[in-house]
Order: C-alpha cells, then structure tokens, then sequence
C-alpha cells in the first residue's frame, strides 16, 4: 500500500474517532484535461462546507482547492469533485493514480452539469475497467442519512426533463464514486441567485442530499 492510500485511511480513521469535531479537512474540485469546463459551480463546495460544518458538525476547510487526476495530492482529500459540461480525458497514469486513490479509502463524486455523461463514462472505465455504473436503489443508505429522500435525488435542474438517477460505481461491496445525472446537485449547491428561477427550497434540498453524501462517506468506511 503507497503513502498516498494510508493518508487517506488515516483521515478516514482520525474522522470517525472524533465524532466530526477535532481534525481539519478539506475538499478538492478535480482538475481534468480534455477541455470541458472542470472549474464550473464555483461556490458550491464552499457552500456545502459550511452547510456540513453546521449540520452535521464537520470541521471543513470552507474554502475549496483544486487537485490534478494524476496528482499525488489527490490523497490529501477524503472527498473529490468533478463537474462539468464537456469533454474529458484520462491518461493511463491518471486512471491509475484515481483508481490507486478510490480503492484506498477515497470518494469521487461526478455532477453532471448538462453534457458530461457521454465523456465521463468511458473514462471511469479506463479507471474501473471490470465495473459498470450502476443505479442506487431508492433504499440505498447514502438517501438515508441525517436526511431523508425516499424518492431519491432531488431534482434541480430540469435539463432533458428526465428524472433525477444516482448511479455508483461499487467496489468489493464500497461505493467508491457516487454520480448523479439530470440532477445537478452542483449548481443546486451555488450562492443563491446564481441561476434565475432556482428556489431556496431546491437550494436547500441540494444541499441536504450533499450532507448525506458527506455522512455517507465517513460512515460507511
């Protein structure tokens, strides 16, 4: 096991032994190439940072910082986030170094900003090349944490005006990538006022589902 995998566990470990109280922990926007839009939803991690320091008791970094598929870094963070409307690229080193992270205790989320599914699929194969997508039922627990959503993801953004999916990539039992698609819990995350039309109470359901996604991943390791 390298060094990265063993921050990882131990952050995992120094969480769930403080009871969300003493560490300091910070999440990551993942920087991909390919020329989609990986910087988008500017505020909304920041937001969910604070919404979990306050409701679930995390001790977030509220402001977010940025790691590189390939990174070594990457393994500083219990908790990635990808978005984005456009094409991305994994290089084999990249896949490699995402996978030697996800299997090592990390979480990748995907948000699915409008336009990504078709490029990000085929890359997480190269990641996870045995394993398919797969839709969470609706009594999946990440749906059943502090909050409770018994129909699943909430619906942000209309898109296509399909229904919200959840779909996770699981590996020897864990989920180790949650992704939501025609959902966009990203934007829903966003100062508010951001997207003319949005409600503070779609705002709120986004960030409540994040807080479960937060709890999920440090409860369930």
């Amino acid at each position: 096991m390298n060094k990265g995998i063993y921050v990882v566990t131990a952050l995992v470990a120094l969480l769930l032994m403080s009871s969300f109280s003493d560490p300091t922990y910070k999440m990551a926007k993942l920087k991909y190439n390919g020329g989609g839009d990986w910087y988008g939803d500017r505020t909304a991690l920041p937001n969910l940072a604070k919404f979990c320091n306050d409701n679930l008791k995390t001790n977030f970094q509220i402001q977010d910082e940025t790691v590189e598929v390939g990174s070594a870094e990457i393994f500083n963070y219990p908790f990635v986030f990808m978005t984005g409307h456009g094409n991305v690229i994994f290089s084999d080193q990249e896949a490699k170094n995402l996978r030697a992270y996800l299997t090592g205790g990390g979480f990748l989320h995907i948000c699915d900003n409008y336009g990504l599914d078709q490029f990000i699929r085929p890359q997480m194969k190269k990641v996870f090349p045995e394993l398919d997508f797969v839709e969470l039922p609706l009594n999946y627990p990440i749906y059943h944490q502090k909050y409770d959503f018994p129909n699943g993801l909430p619906k942000v953004h209309e898109h296509d005006g399909k229904r919200a999916q959840g779909f996770g990539l699981i590996y020897k039992g864990r989920l180790v990538c949650f992704y939501d698609y025609q959902c966009d819990l990203g934007n829903g995350w966003e100062d508010y006022g951001t997207y003319a039309g949005d409600s503070q109470e779609t705002r709120l359901k986004a960030l409540k589902m994040g807080a479960n996604l937060i709890q999920y991943i440090f409860t369930n390791r």
